[in-house]
């Protein structure tokens, strides 16, 4: 078994051709001024998430770089924001990950999360300095290990990239004294939107007996064939 398929571009424009499990909950944004279309493009609920978690993860970083409100204030309120985006992607995700067989993924997000949460809590609350220095270099690790475990789970180079990308973060941080919540919102939240916006690398299509009825099967064929072609296309 080959761990990353190699000829698949690590990152490219949005697919049109999906899978029945990509196009359940899918949204299309399209601003359009007379005949003119100023944007267009579809949102899958996978992109739907990174979305999402992009603007939880700006709203969260920029807040406590610039906002004068208290610790005690800010963890209450990002705490219960985490909680329901987590349980927001678990929603969005659950059939996704259900096809792919990437159950263990999306549970490794959550464990991270929750994770990241409870610590982050109980440094703020009982004042430990350790985790209230390096706050930002947790949450950047704990997304560092969420993006290699999908990159394996999906073989994808470009989370693997991504892990390594917010590593490299960690490393940055101390060059940016006084701004590393900024800088940490930014690596994040970029990092997260170019997800939303692009088509990245994974594994071929698998068949999911248990879960996807033949026509359904049939389609995803279809689809991956149609995908083949434009590919070679290019």
């Amino acid at each position: 078994m080959v761990l990353f398929n190699s000829p698949q571009p690590i990152i490219r424009r949005k697919q049109q051709a999906l899978d029945f499990q990509d196009r359940q909950g899918l949204l299309q944004l399209k601003l359009q001024i007379s005949n003119r279309t100023l944007f267009n493009s579809l949102y899958t609920r996978i992109d739907q998430v990174f979305v999402l978690w992009g603007l939880v993860t700006a709203l969260i970083f920029f807040t406590a770089q610039f906002a004068p409100i208290d610790w005690i204030t800010q963890a209450t309120f990002w705490s219960v924001l985490t909680v329901v985006a987590t349980g927001v992607m678990s929603f969005l995700t659950h059939f996704w990950v259900t096809v792919e067989r990437l159950r263990w993924v999306l549970y490794s997000w959550i464990v991270l999360m929750v994770g990241g949460v409870l610590i982050t809590d109980l440094g703020i609350l009982c004042g430990w300095g350790t985790v209230l220095m390096n706050l930002c270099p947790l949450w950047l690790g704990l997304s560092a290990v969420g993006y290699i475990c999908t990159g394996l789970g999906l073989r994808s180079r470009a989370f693997i990239i991504a892990g390594l990308f917010h590593v490299v973060g960690i490393f940055v941080l101390p060059f940016c004294i006084g701004w590393q919540f900024l800088a940490t919102g930014l690596i994040m939240t970029i990092n997260l939107l170019v997800f939303a916006e692009t088509q990245w690398d994974m594994r071929p299509p698998i068949d999911n007996y248990s879960v996807l009825s033949e026509e359904q099967k049939e389609f995803n064929r279809q689809q991956y064939l149609i995908r083949q072609t434009e590919s070679c296309s290019y």
